[in-house]
């Protein structure tokens, strides 16, 4: 049988905790190889101009398979 030997991501979902994220990435057989931030911006009107604000981050963990 092959292994899978692929990279997979893995983004924290909204109501889950780091910590969370990470015991799913063990029980699917990966280990985390990498963490990646990506800030979430809102527009905001202003003075008839659109700005934007930052409304919080994803976090996304780049994972390999534990016996690769």
């Amino acid at each position: 049988m092959k292994k899978n030997n692929k990279k997979r991501l893995y983004e924290v979902n909204e109501n889950e905790t780091l910590s969370e994220c990470l015991d799913r990435i063990s029980k699917e057989g990966y280990t985390p190889t990498r963490r990646l931030e990506k800030p979430i911006f809102k527009e905001i009107m202003k003075n008839g101009e659109i700005d934007y604000e930052p409304a919080g981050r994803q976090i996304i963990f780049e994972a390999k398979p534990i016996d690769a």
